[in-house]
């Protein structure tokens, strides 16, 4: 198959682009820096040459957007909402215009739009959308925003002819550098991998392989439409997720951290304690219904295969 990644160049994107290309695709990354022979130079927001990949492809899967690694000011709030918004609708236009349009257009979305809370998991049938939860940091609410317009844009799209699924992905743990797992995990490895702010807010995730499974699995069933979660169907407290990812590494403690603190270390990271606070119970009732099998359901055998990979490259690299 043919299959067009815009703003492919990033952790989810290389993941995905290395296992396709692997399984023997044609993948074309759309990026704003091309620099390879399968990279498209777009800006992510008019239509353009780039378009006429997208024409006579098999898949399109837009994953374009800024990072949400980055301190929530107003300013980096508008450019996620617009930069996610803006390409979700360019591709809409580009699909729309195709002669031959992808059968399939899967838009990267978030677990984020689902709202925090601890009495229950989150599915796509029952899942509470946040946005309305009191006690909780205004911008939090923007966030939700985000998500609820980014998949707007797929959804008012006109293209008759080509399937759509919103992907409301959980964080994706991947061994890359970089990456959200390596972030996470040298935290543990030095000390600082404790309880944040007593630990209680539950931790969705979703191992990398997985990730690209069910996006396989996606493109094979011409059924499914609209928000699917890619979450594993585990999601578990920080506390407990932290203690399993130092048990995998072999790190016996890890420091505390109160809710201040949290916001002192997220400012130095140049990232939102929203990242670490908001309580992320998602699980994946359509993939489960659909009769998806995952392979790392569990998170600490999940991250003990993590660190072994990580560990893997390392030595690889000496």
């Amino acid at each position: 198959m043919k299959i067009v990644i815009p703003g492919g160049t990033g952790q989810v994107g290389s993941v995905l682009d290395r296992a396709l290309t692997a399984a023997g695709h044609d993948v074309v990354i759309l990026t704003r820096r091309p620099r390879g022979p399968r990279e498209v130079g777009w800006d992510g927001r008019t239509l353009g040459a780039w378009a006429d990949a997208v024409d006579g492809s098999d898949v399109v899967i837009n994953l374009a957007g800024r990072s949400v690694s980055c301190r929530y000011t107003e300013a980096n709030l508008r450019d996620m909402m617009d930069s996610r918004v803006q390409s979700a609708h360019v591709v809409g236009e580009a699909i729309g215009a195709a002669a031959r349009p992808p059968k399939l257009w899967l838009q990267m979305s978030t677990a984020t739009v689902y709202a925090h809370r601890f009495d229950a998991a989150n599915d796509e049938a029952s899942g509470l959308v946040g946005g309305a939860e009191p006690d909780v940091p205004g911008h939090w609410a923007f966030s939700v925003e985000i998500a609820k317009a980014w998949e707007a844009a797929q959804e008012e799209a006109r293209t008759p002819d080509t399937r759509k699924v919103a992907l409301r992905s959980a964080m994706v743990m991947s061994p890359d550098r970089e990456g959200v797992f390596d972030v996470l995990l040298k935290l543990a490895r030095l000390g600082l991998g404790g309880p944040v702010a007593g630990g209680a807010q539950y931790v969705s995730w979703i191992h990398d392989r997985d990730f690209v499974r069910a996006v396989e699995f996606l493109v094979g069933r011409d059924d499914i439409t609209g928000p699917v979660n890619l979450a594993a169907p585990a999601p578990l407290p920080q506390r407990a997720f932290m203690r399993a990812l130092r048990a995998a590494w072999g790190v016996p403690l890890g420091l505390p951290a109160t809710r201040w603190m949290a916001e002192l270390g997220a400012f130095a990271l140049r990232s939102d304690t929203e990242l670490l606070l908001k309580s992320r119970r998602v699980v994946p009732g359509r993939l489960l219904d659909a009769g998806f099998a995952f392979e790392h359901p569990e998170w600490p055998k999940a991250a003990a295969d993590l660190v072994r990979r990580v560990r893997t490259r390392r030595r690889s690299a000496v």
